[in-house]
């Protein structure tokens, strides 16, 4: 199983069955604050759409295609993060995340995204990491703007939010970058 300590209040690590029950419920008191950027919120209704979630994260994380695990700050369930896709033809890691909204402000993701990319680079032997995030999404943004990622550019149209497109502004760290910071 995975677990991986950031410092001594963060920690991720893959979520099992029994995370269901407390993942949807930090969900659902985030769904207004995670709807206006995330396009699951409508197929996340009840404890068993996030236990189809979690199943689905456990085969991804098996087949080594990918990461999602929970955030823990100071032993309590704050978000979720990880690797959306491993590509390992390309060395690509794709980094995606959410945080509840009782959580934002603590720097929390800002360390997320720095020990994913530190990993990804350490760990798995990638030779590129990328985030995407909506372009309207100013705190999503933020988090590779701040870890010194570049912005590569915006993808039009490529994302479906419910009622509307959003573009994607892209971020990329090469491999090179992180180790000369």
């Amino acid at each position: 199983m995975f677990v991986h300590k950031i410092d001594e209040n963060l920690e991720l690590k893959l979520p099992q069955k029994h995370d269901a029950e407390a993942l949807f419920r930090l969900t659902d008191q985030s769904r207004t604050h995670l709807k206006k950027w995330l396009p699951w919120l409508d197929f996340t209704t009840k404890v068993e759409d996030t236990e189809h979630f979690i199943a689905g994260s456990n085969k991804l994380y098996i087949a080594n295609q990918g990461l999602n695990a929970l955030i823990l700050f100071k032993g309590e369930l704050a978000g979720v993060a990880g690797y959306n896709q491993l590509d390992w033809t390309n060395k690509t890691a794709k980094i995606g995340y959410w945080l509840g909204e009782e959580f934002q402000g603590h720097g929390i993701m800002t360390k997320t995204a720095e020990a994913l990319t530190r990993y990804a680079f350490e760990e798995l032997n990638m030779n590129r990491v990328d985030i995407r995030a909506a372009a309207g999404n100013k705190k999503s943004r933020a988090i590779p703007e701040r870890l010194g990622f570049t912005y590569e550019g915006q993808i039009r149209q490529a994302e479906w939010l419910y009622d509307h497109f959003v573009d994607h502004a892209v971020y990329g760290m090469l491999r090179n970058e992180w180790t000369s910071r």
